[in-house]
């Protein structure tokens, strides 16, 4: 089965892609559409239902392009991504047969996500009323309907936090009461263009971030008061943390080329809200990536630093560090220095307060490519710094974004000749490359295990050890 949701089959060689086919069905497929080497096809009868099919519990399912793995239970769902990253391990990495340990699940895997963001479309929008998608011309929150930009009205998603969908909900009241036009990217019109709720778990600080097509929301007071009450009247969550809106934030966004632009303006409370896990505090601001699941993020870096295996005295390379989560994870696991780098400005800017916060004045990060940047760092040259100068690295943290890493990095890297690499990716595929590569600079695949940082999706985690082998 695909990440995409789709099921894998074959005749006589050909690879046939399934819309609506779990793995282990039996179906009756009709073609749609034939190429050379695979074909595409639907389910016109479903013969014999996979043990792991079971009945979506989310109405929007297979209208909302969001759960891949709506249909599938989450026991099956946890065998298949384990299988997806040891396949990818040996197919494209070119191990015989890897160390893959079990996958970590969730023992509750809803409401899970900490960060939602949602269209606030209008025009060719997509609902569902009674078990029929109609099209409509109405606003909508919610989220793209698969493979396209039709949104899908949403009053509520398992996988989000209950104070995301609160917020949506008052954001719809709001728009109908005050006739707040919602974006309609036909005509490019429309005020309303996002919205973005960001919610700390461990403290219950919630943000919300409107996307605006305009340089402010009229009667805002009233909204902000709207999402303040919608939120304050959530009972706490089962582990007893109480929500509270703690900033909203208005993004001037007139050119919608990407999701939000630098015109950050703090309408009510702080410009950031505060996360605890793991017992560190981090600062979350607007722009900062920040792993979306907390509850997994504990594991996958717990898994992390076990690899790592800190003795006390390690210099550490945190790549890709987002807001500097693993680099003070590591500072607290037991090594000495930590320096990191990362491309968005204000996630470097929360980084190093988040430093600052938690009393640790042995992690530094750096703006820009990490690929740039590494090599400054090794040579010292063009180095604003010099005291951020780095001979070596005893491990080193990689976390890069879906794309994998830069080759020129994996060089600096093997350069610095750290004994150990650490890789945390969200995409099989292109760390089974990035681990080939790897392989010939002199870095052996030790273990991978995966983690279900995404449930009823396709998508999945992996942390990874690598040991150099050339001294």
């Amino acid at each position: 089965m695909t990440n995409e949701g789709a099921g894998l089959g074959r005749d006589k060689g050909l690879a046939v892609f399934v819309k609506g086919a779990v793995v282990g069905d039996v179906v009756n497929c009709e073609i749609t559409k034939a190429k050379k080497n695979y074909a595409l096809g639907k389910v016109v009868e479903l013969i014999e239902p996979s043990p792991d099919r079971i009945e979506p519990e989310c109405p929007y399912n297979g209208v909302c392009g969001g759960c891949q793995y709506g249909n599938i239970s989450y026991e099956g769902q946890l065998r298949l991504k384990e299988k997806q990253v040891r396949d990818k391990l040996i197919r494209l990495a070119g191990l015989e047969n890897p160390t893959v340990n079990p996958i970590m699940g969730m023992e509750d895997p809803y409401r899970y996500r900490n960060k939602a963001t949602m269209p606030v479309w209008t025009g060719g929008i997509i609902t569902r009323k009674g078990g029929v998608v109609e099209n409509l011309g109405e606003p909508a929150i919610g989220f793209y309907r698969g493979k396209s930009h039709d949104v899908v009205d949403c009053y509520d998603c398992l996988l989000q936090s209950e104070p995301a969908m609160a917020a949506a909900e008052a954001l719809r009241q709001f728009m109908e009461s005050d006739n707040i036009t919602a974006y309609d990217p036909k005509w490019d019109k429309g005020l309303m263009r996002h919205l973005i709720v960001k919610t700390a778990k461990g403290t219950g600080e919630v943000m919300v971030i409107l996307v605006v097509n305009g340089k402010g929301i009229p009667n805002a007071s009233k909204l902000i008061e709207m999402l303040d009450d919608f939120i304050y009247s959530l009972h706490p969550a089962e582990d007893g943390v109480e929500y509270s809106l703690e900033s909203v934030v208005l993004n001037v966004n007139k050119t919608g080329k990407e999701l939000l632009t630098d015109e950050f303006i703090t309408l009510a409370g702080k410009p950031n809200i505060l996360e605890e896990v793991g017992g560190l505090k981090f600062e979350i601001s607007p722009r900062a990536f920040y792993q979306v699941n907390p509850v997994q993020m504990e594991k996958l870096y717990g898994k992390a630093m076990e690899y790592a295996d800190f003795q006390g005295g390690e210099t550490v390379l945190d790549l890709y560090c987002g807001v500097g989560t693993i680099g003070l994870f590591a500072i607290a696991a037991g090594a000495e220095r930590v320096l990191g780098i990362e491309t968005v400005k204000g996630a470097v800017i929360d980084a190093n307060r988040n430093a600052v916060i938690n009393g640790i004045v042995n992690a530094r990060y750096v703006c820009g490519k990490a690929e740039e940047e590494l090599p400054k760092v090794i040579s010292g040259e063009d180095l604003k710094d010099e005291t951020l100068k780095i001979d070596r690295a005893d491990v080193v943290f990689l976390d890069p974004p879906r794309a994998g890493c830069d080759e020129r990095l994996l060089d600096s890297v093997a350069e610095v000749g750290p004994e150990k690499i650490v890789y945390i990716s969200c995409d099989p595929a292109t760390l089974a490359r990035d681990i080939k590569y790897l392989g010939e600079k002199g870095y052996a695949f030790e273990e991978a295990t995966p983690v279900d940082m995404f449930p009823w999706t396709g998508h999945v985690e992996v942390v990874t050890c690598l040991q150099r082998v050339n001294s």
